[in-house]
């Protein structure tokens, strides 16, 4: 088993390439760009690279992005960027036919946002019709909230 990368400070960090659903692939292989540990954006950055991600169809690397603008968000809106990032996450089970698992991360995030008002209540909204959703395709609901985001 090969141990777990780990930063200078002893902080977990994941090297390990990933494909285009960000699906782990083995230690050596050619995967897609990775969003740089370090990376600190800002909001409109942030959104503006998730929105472009999600366009291409790859929600999980829009996760990432959110993710690292919620590690690097002022305390009073962390939690609406982890609500988008578990969206994301969301829209990434489905994208891999695991339904239950995007159902309870659509719910996850769509409280945790909803409470930041316009716009985020519509894409909150939106979370809540895809959870409900039966029949729902993947594509379509990684563009529906792109176009909310």
């Amino acid at each position: 088993m090969i141990p777990r990368d780990r930063d200078p400070e002893g902080r977990p960090r994941n090297r390990r390439p990933r494909d285009a659903f960000g699906r782990p692939l083995p230690y050596g292989a050619e995967g897609v760009e990775r969003v740089p540990d370090d990376y600190a954006p800002d909001a409109r950055e942030a959104l503006a690279q998730a929105r472009r991600l999600l366009g291409e169809g790859r929600p999980f690397h829009a996760h990432e992005v959110l993710e690292a603008r919620w590690r690097a968000a002022p305390r009073q809106e962390r939690e609406l960027w982890r609500g988008l990032a578990q969206i994301c996450v969301a829209l990434t089970h489905l994208q891999r036919g695991n339904r239950r698992g995007a159902s309870a991360l659509f719910a996850r995030g769509a409280a945790v946002i909803s409470p930041y008002g316009p716009p985020y209540e519509e894409i909150a909204s939106a979370a809540h019709a895809l959870n409900a959703a039966r029949d729902l395709d993947a594509g379509e609901a990684i563009g529906r909230i792109e176009r909310l985001l």
